[in-house]
């Protein structure tokens, strides 16, 4: 599957609750060869707008000896370290400096980037540079669970790009075996994670655009008994991927990123028997729930060159069976998403 990088960045942007009218034209997006470059750039305009803002400051602790006591004093560490004799006491102090997580996180994702061997030589420089702005900022070795634990609050929120950037870099990062620098697996070929961002781009994407409609990922109760109550707590969790409610109409809509939509191959296709077995108990579910309200359902796959398009009437509702072209510029796929549930 062939993706423009403009639309794999509306994917994100979108996916990611981050859409803003003209975020492409200020990322230069027509100029980026491949999603490594786009995604340097978009990193460079964000840190750029923080350190307009000035970085984020916080309290870390850290333990010291010093001949001028401040901070919390650590007795049992003074005992052990014998450091009395030495006219010097074990402190416990909290400095308030930038030298915290998502600043060593951003500053240490610009390193990278800059030696990479996929990234243009002048962004490569331009990135290297806004890092000397950051001196008080060390690199750290990153790992998966330190993005897990940024806490963004309402008075940092403006490094939420910049941090999931940061994030779906560290994730595509291949392990550099050659020294020339860090390089990047294709964001197509990681199926599930592209799952994911598919999901919540459609979901962001008509909380966004649909007018009239709320749109959700809702958790359903199954309409079952046992004949020991605890055995239901073995039945799974069933969360559907969409769920758009308006004041007289309710579409479950299921996100399916596949590279083939139909299984069977070219001579026997046919649609994908699990996906319409989990639509129809996600309907007929909400039908035991809310039966007075016209009820629909909707498989969305992407596609890149045919369209699909295929309806049935299935134990009563009205099911759509859709594919949505990526490939196409971004105004025929808005208007393509909107007439999906129209």
């Amino acid at each position: 599957m062939s993706i423009p990088v403009k639309n794999i960045y509306y994917l994100l942007l979108y996916a990611w609750g981050q859409f803003k009218p003209g975020a492409l034209a200020a990322a230069s997006v027509d100029d980026s060869p491949n999603l490594p470059n786009l995604l340097s750039k978009v990193l460079l305009i964000e840190v750029q707008r923080i350190l307009r803002r000035g970085l984020d400051r916080g309290y870390l602790g850290q333990v010291e000896e010093t001949r001028s006591p401040r901070g919390r004093l650590l007795f049992n560490e003074m005992v052990k370290r014998q450091s009395l004799l030495r006219g010097v006491a074990v402190c416990d102090i909290d400095e308030f400096t930038s030298n915290i997580l998502h600043n060593q996180i951003l500053k240490t994702t610009l390193i990278r980037l800059a030696a990479s061997p996929e990234v243009n030589s002048d962004l490569k420089h331009a990135l290297f540079s806004i890092t000397k702005r950051m001196a008080e900022v060390e690199t750290i070795r990153l790992t998966p669970s330190d993005f897990i634990r940024i806490q963004l609050s309402r008075n940092n929120a403006h490094y939420r790009l910049a941090i999931r950037v940061c994030e779906l870099l560290f994730c595509l990062q291949l392990p550099d075996s050659d020294g020339s620098g860090p390089r990047f697996r294709n964001l197509l070929d990681d199926e599930q994670r592209m799952r994911a961002i598919f999901e919540d781009f459609l979901r962001n994407f008509y909380r966004i655009e649909l007018a009239g409609f709320s749109s959700a990922s809702e958790i359903m109760t199954w309409a079952a008994t046992a004949m020991h109550a605890p055995d239901l707590d073995l039945l799974p969790v069933m969360k559907t991927d969409i769920t758009l409610r308006s004041g007289s109409r309710t579409i479950i809509a299921d996100a399916k990123y596949y590279r083939e939509a139909l299984a069977g191959g070219r001579f026997n296709p046919k649609i994908q028997s699990p996906h319409l077995y989990q639509l129809s108990t996600y309907l007929a579910h909400e039908k035991l729930r809310n039966a007075g309200q016209p009820i629909s359902g909707i498989l969305i796959y992407p596609a890149t060159r045919d369209r699909m398009r295929y309806r049935y009437q299935l134990l009563g509702f009205n099911i759509l069976v859709t594919s949505v072209n990526l490939a196409v510029d971004w105004q025929s796929i808005h208007a393509e998403l909107i007439d999906i549930v129209q």
